[in-house]
């Protein structure tokens, strides 16, 4: 019974990083997610898609990712600059 307590002892004093490690990976994943891109004058997001993922039918993921930035996927303009989810 001894070594039961010791042993709980020690796991009490062994720094617990489990949340570290994930938290710092996570935080990493998410600043290299994306890459911005500028818009210029044709551009939609159809064509983005296109260009960046090889299917015009993924303007929906480039909209999804700038909602902040973008309300309507039809308007957007030349100098906006937008996120590319890699």
């Amino acid at each position: 019974m001894s070594m039961g307590n010791s042993n709980s002892g020690k796991s009490d004093d062994m720094p617990d990083f489990s949340d570290v490690a994930g938290g710092a990976s996570s935080t990493a994943a998410s600043q290299a997610a994306f890459k911005t891109y500028t818009i210029v004058s044709g551009d939609s997001l159809s064509k983005i898609a296109k260009r960046e993922y090889g299917n015009a039918g993924a303007w929906k993921k480039i909209f999804e990712a700038n909602k902040d930035a973008i309300k309507d996927p039809d308007k957007i303009f030349p100098g906006q600059k937008i996120k590319i989810p890699l």
